[in-house]
């Protein structure tokens, strides 16, 4: 039989597989996060019909003749180029810009992606939407460890800020210099103990001849007490008091005509918090809104990049699975050098180039056309032969 015959045929097979990965490019062109994928062509094995003779005196060499049998798929790569930015607005919806990779969990398998169409379930993980749990590193009291072993990202749906004891307190404003001798002036504010109870500190300012007599209590601790003096509104020194271990800061006091504004301006006590919103920052932190004021990091969100993304398997729901050729995955958080930053309220969209694809739909059909010709072709100088018995 002809060899052209069955170097037609592998022709064939070879750009059926080209139009296969062509036609799956253009079907994703509107997929999240999809990569499209490029054929690699290569020669088959040479049938040998003369081989190569080295030069001699009064000969010189001659070139090896050898008859090629066909082409086949060396490969079939994935382009792992940027795709676009569309803006969702959404803030569960998150876009790398760089070469990392989401990690996520189905099960006890690891799968990674670079669709970042998320939402939390009913448990509060962070999810994909075919249910894979988005992975990262967990916070402890507002503070995330980075370093250590990454687990699924959740927000505490049931979860509360800690209550924190109130410290300090910081008093501004200015008190009348005009307020007759022996007349008191009372200032209240809340404040916390470790178990976020709220109680009163109230501080007094009573007019003296020579300034004012500053008097706090709260209630529970010692109270305490200072005395404040000013030259031309402005205090000397720097006035103090601690009531019932909580420092309070006389410092910004002034001793003006006319204004009657002292008042405690802040304390950095607080009480025991719910959850009621959360954020996504840039660096890929999940940080918790509670009730009580606090935003608190709850978790950052892990990348993962590899030494070979090429390598990396295709599994499905537009994901990946490291291989042998891929490497390992090498674990950070957004930011990091060579692992790319986080967009919150973006997606990435598929970085397929539909001018390029319908150019290879061209080239696959001709080719196609061409080796179907090699057939018939074939066909009709063995139909030749058969006739030469009539």
């Amino acid at each position: 039989m002809l060899r052209s015959l069955y170097s037609g045929i592998s022709g064939l097979r070879s750009h059926q597989t080209m139009l296969d990965v062509t036609g799956n490019n253009i079907a994703n062109v509107n997929t999240a996060g999809f990569k499209s994928s490029t054929t690699q062509f290569q020669d088959t094995l040479s049938q040998m019909t003369q081989g190569a003779g080295g030069p001699q005196t009064g000969i010189g060499g001659t070139n090896p003749a050898q008859v090629g049998l066909g082409v086949q798929v060396a490969g079939i790569s994935t382009n792992f180029a940027q795709g676009s930015a569309q803006a969702t607005g959404k803030a569960t919806d998150l876009m790398i810009s760089g070469d990392g990779f989401f990690v996520t969990r189905l099960g006890n398998d690891t799968v990674y992606t670079r669709a970042g169409a998320f939402d939390f379930d009913a448990d509060g993980r962070l999810v994909s939407a075919d249910g894979k749990i988005v992975q990262g590193y967990s916070a402890t009291n507002g503070v995330v460890n980075d370093g250590g072993a990454v687990g699924d990202i959740m927000l505490p749906l049931n979860g509360a800020a800690p209550a924190t004891a109130t410290t300090g307190a910081n008093v501004a404003g200015n008190l009348p210099s005009e307020t007759a001798v022996g007349e008191t002036l009372t200032r209240d504010s809340k404040v916390y103990d470790a178990f976020g109870t709220e109680r009163t500190l109230t501080l007094s300012f009573t007019r003296t001849a020579g300034g004012w007599n500053v008097t706090g209590t709260d209630g529970v601790g010692a109270p305490g007490s200072t005395a404040l003096t000013f030259t031309n509104g402005a205090q000397n020194g720097t006035g103090s008091l601690t009531v019932g271990g909580i420092a309070v800061d006389l410092s910004k006091i002034t001793g003006f005509a006319a204004l009657n504004t002292v008042a405690v301006t802040d304390q950095n006590g607080r009480e025991a918090g719910t959850l009621k919103g959360f954020s996504l920052s840039k660096d890929g932190t999940l940080v918790g809104q509670f009730s009580n004021g606090e935003s608190l990091a709850v978790g950052r969100i892990a990348l993962a990049t590899f030494a070979n993304p090429g390598g990396l398997e295709k599994s499905g729901s537009s994901g990946y699975r490291a291989t042998a050729n891929s490497g390992n995955a090498a674990l950070g958080v957004p930011g990091s050098p060579g692992v790319g930053s986080l967009s919150s309220g973006t997606l990435e969209m598929s970085n397929v180039d539909l001018s390029q694809e319908f150019t290879n739909l061209i080239v696959a059909q001709r080719g196609f056309q061409a080796n179907a010709r090699i057939i018939t072709t074939s066909d009709e100088v063995l139909q030749e032969l058969t006739n030469l018995k009539r």
